[in-house]
């Protein structure tokens, strides 16, 4: 059964850091594409980064700031977020797609639960 649970979400100061986790399982990791996606309450969902065999990429609006990564022996993808601004905040999601293209597959079959970030003062 693929899974994907996120974690790591929070409260946090702007100008601070979270990392966020998503762990898989009932897949290999290495054969997917894992993307991180976020909604901001009364907005539409909006893709922020994915991770290929191929790369990694970001929207334009998280670059320098956000940083993707896997660790294929865990099973996991990080999303490292740096300089946080209040219009960060949402809910993340992390989703996994069987794929070995490059850049981001266009859509998701498997998708998380979310996890709460909240920039705030």
């Amino acid at each position: 059964q693929v899974q994907v649970v996120e974690s790591g979400g929070g409260l946090v100061q702007p100008g601070g850091s979270l990392r966020l986790s998503c762990a898989a399982s009932g897949f290999t990791l290495a054969n997917y594409a894992i993307g991180w996606f976020r909604q901001a309450p009364g907005k539409e969902r909006e893709g922020v980064s994915c991770i290929t065999s191929k790369g990694t990429y970001y929207v334009d609006f998280v670059k320098g700031r956000f940083t993707i990564s896997r660790d294929n022996a865990k099973n996991t993808v990080y999303l490292q977020m740096n300089s946080l601004k209040p219009e960060d905040t949402g809910v993340y999601y992390c989703a996994a797609q069987l794929y070995s293209g490059g850049y981001c597959p266009s859509r998701y079959d498997y998708w998380g639960q979310g996890t709460q970030v909240t920039v705030s003062s």
